[in-house]
C-alpha cells in the first residue's frame, strides 16, 4: 500500500511581457501567494532584460525566472499551471498568441495553455495608438473566442488630478476567480 500524494497548492503561472509597470509584477506574486498559489513566472525575452527585479521575484516565488526554452535533458522547473495570467500584456505579446507564432517560451506557453483550456486572464498594457490598429483587435476577438478572460486595457494615461492611474494587479486574479 501506498501513501497518498500530499496534496499541493494551485499553481499559477505568471507571464510577464516588457512594459514600463512590470516593475510592479511583485504586488500580483504577493496577492496570488495570499490566495493560496504557488507561482513561476516566465518573462518575455525583452522584459528579462531590465523590466523587473528578477532576484527580487526569485526570492519571492522561490523558483527561477524563465525566459528561454529549456533542452529536453533539463528537468521542468515548474509543475503544470492550473491558471495563468498576463500582466502587463503588451501589444507584440496579445497578437503573437492569436496568430499562434510560439517564437518564445512565453508566447509558446500562452498558445499551449490555451490548447489544453488552462484558465488564463490578461491585463493589457497597451498605448492607445497600438491598441487602435486593427490587428489587435482581431487578436482580442481571437482570445476571447478562446475564452480567455481580460482585464480592461491599461494605457499609463494621467488621470484628470494629473496622477497615474495604478496598474489592477489584483484584477487579473478576480478574473479567474470569475467562473
Amino acid at each position: 500500500m501506498t501513501a497518498p500524494e500530499p496534496a499541493r497548492a494551485p499553481f499559477l503561472y505568471v507571464v510577464v511581457c516588457a512594459a514600463g509597470v512590470a516593475g510592479g509584477v511583485g504586488e500580483l506574486i504577493t496577492a496570488a501567494q495570499a490566495r493560496g498559489w504557488e507561482v513561476g513566472v516566465i518573462a518575455t525575452p525583452v522584459a528579462a532584460n531590465g523590466f523587473f527585479d528578477i532576484a527580487a521575484v526569485e526570492t519571492l516565488t522561490g523558483r527561477p525566472v524563465r525566459a528561454a526554452w529549456r533542452t529536453p535533458a533539463e528537468p521542468r522547473p515548474f509543475p503544470a499551471p492550473d491558471a495563468v495570467v498576463v500582466a502587463p500584456a503588451t501589444f507584440n505579446t496579445v497578437n503573437k498568441w492569436a496568430a499562434g507564432l510560439a517564437d518564445t517560451l512565453a508566447v509558446g506557453t500562452l498558445c499551449e495553455g490555451a490548447g489544453l483550456g488552462v484558465p488564463i486572464a490578461v491585463l493589457p498594457c497597451v498605448a492607445d495608438a497600438l491598441a487602435a490598429h486593427p490587428a489587435y483587435g482581431e487578436s482580442l476577438k481571437r482570445l476571447r473566442g478562446m475564452g480567455v478572460r481580460f482585464g480592461e486595457p491599461y494605457t499609463g494615461e494621467p488621470r484628470e488630478d494629473g496622477g497615474r492611474v495604478e496598474f489592477g494587479w489584483q484584477r487579473a486574479l478576480d478574473l479567474l476567480a470569475d467562473d
